[in-house]
């Protein structure tokens, strides 16, 4: 077999006593050979473009396939490359069959960990927290790009439930999927490839005690973190008074005391009119006040606007930082009334309605009017048939008693 060269990417999980420390090594022929204390590898093959993915044949000589593998096999098949990740392989030496690329590395990583930051035990209904977390290899980020493109995790939150309730509850809660973000730069993910993992995670679910999951959830890494969390319901009421000519709308914002920190309210609300011109209106609150009313002067085009923003506050007991979005509303602006018109416009609809009841009930009666006099018509038509079947009869009945009676005749005596 010719000599060509294959890259991979081993993630070791050893039993005991850990690799100190990253290591590489050469191979020919493909050829590779796994330690007996490796608990869990994951080879990164690179083979040509639009290639068929390698074949792994173990040192017995079974062979893996991207379509035919066991349960402990873990297979991502890419157009230019082939993660496979393996769980308790076999010691010995290993091979991969395939068009790979002239590439000659082995990775040895060890210790490798997820690590994430601390959700705050107190959460609010309504909030946008920014979540970060770090795929570790002996403490040190992992960096190696061509996995961390393929790695993707997720945040999953499981309604807490109390043994009793569990056994009184006929259906178990449904975990849900609050957030999936990758090591790609996009969004709040400050850089690529840098093994930190950062998304913007939305607590838009209902008020109560969760645990949250945070895991790798490719099939590549299976690691997770658990915590329990509470749910509170959004510590402050807002409140919209629609002006007129001679008042600006309003937005009133009320913080709950005791859990907004006095002073620390600030929003940004945009205003939409409906020629689509927009209006922003920025405010903060005083440093004793809890309350904020923003005011919008844009009002005198007739139409609808929308109007939606965010809100910033700190949370009182541990100041920490909280950010909320506004969902979009909508309200109605109408033109100046003609009271004489609305009264004019008022009797003349209350005269239509008169008469369209009127004409109703005329409808009605000769609707029943006809009615009856089918009925009677009907009823009439049928009697007279019914007579002239039963004269019939009896005409018919009197001609067949003549024919078969004799004919009696008179004799005068001569």
């Amino acid at each position: 077999m010719q000599r060509i060269f294959i890259a991979f990417s081993l993630w070791l999980t050893l039993i005991g006593t850990a690799i100190a420390s990253e290591s590489a090594m050469s191979f020919l022929d493909n050829r590779f050979r796994v330690d007996e204390t490796v608990e869990r590898i994951t080879f990164l093959v690179y083979r040509k473009d639009n290639s068929r993915p390698v074949t792994l044949v173990r040192p017995d000589g079974r062979k893996y396939y991207a379509w035919k593998h066991p349960a402990n096999v873990h297979w991502i098949e890419e157009p230019t490359a082939d993660i496979v990740t393996i769980e308790r392989p076999m010691p010995g030496p290993w091979q991969a069959i395939g068009k790979v690329t002239p590439k000659n590395n082995i990775q040895l990583v060890s210790k490798l960990s997820l690590k994430a930051q601390a959700l705050p035990e107190r959460l609010y209904q309504g909030e946008k927290i920014k979540f970060t977390s770090h795929l570790l290899s002996n403490g040190e980020p992992l960096i190696i790009d061509s996995i961390l493109t393929h790695v993707n995790l997720k945040v999953v939150m499981t309604r807490y439930l109390e043994e009793q309730e569990m056994k009184d509850s006929k259906a178990k809660p449904i975990p849900m999927v609050i957030g999936e973000f990758f090591d790609d730069g996009v969004g709040l993910d400050e850089r690529a490839g840098d093994g930190v993992f950062t998304v913007e995670l939305p607590i838009t679910i209902e008020p109560g005690k969760y645990n949250v999951r945070i895991t790798t959830g490719n099939g590549v890494f299976l690691r997770a973190l658990e915590q329990e969390v509470f749910v509170y319901p959004t510590p402050f009421t807002t409140r919209f008074i629609q002006g007129d000519d001679s008042a600006p709308h309003q937005l009133r914002l009320r913080g709950e005391a005791g859990t907004i920190q006095a002073g620390s309210l600030a929003t940004s609300i945009a205003l939409v009119s409906p020629n689509d011109s927009e209006q922003v209106v920025q405010g903060q609150s005083g440093e004793s006040d809890t309350e904020l009313t923003s005011l919008f002067t844009d009002h005198n085009e007739v139409g609808t606007y929308h109007w939606s923003g965010h809100v910033y506050a700190n949370e009182s007991m541990t100041d920490r930082e909280l950010v909320f979005d506004l969902p979009s509303r909508s309200f109605s602006v109408v033109g100046a009334i003609d009271l004489d018109k609305a009264q004019a416009l008022q009797v003349a609809a209350r005269e239509a309605k008169k008469k369209a009841q009127q004409e109703a009930q005329i409808a009605q009666h000769r609707a029943t009017v006809k009615q009856r006099a089918m009925i009677a018509i009907l009823v009439g038509n049928t009697v007279l048939i019914l007579l002239g079947a039963l004269v019939w009869w009896i005409v018919r009945r009197k001609r067949a008693i003549r024919a078969v009676t004799p004919e009696m005749q008179l004799k005068m005596p001569g």
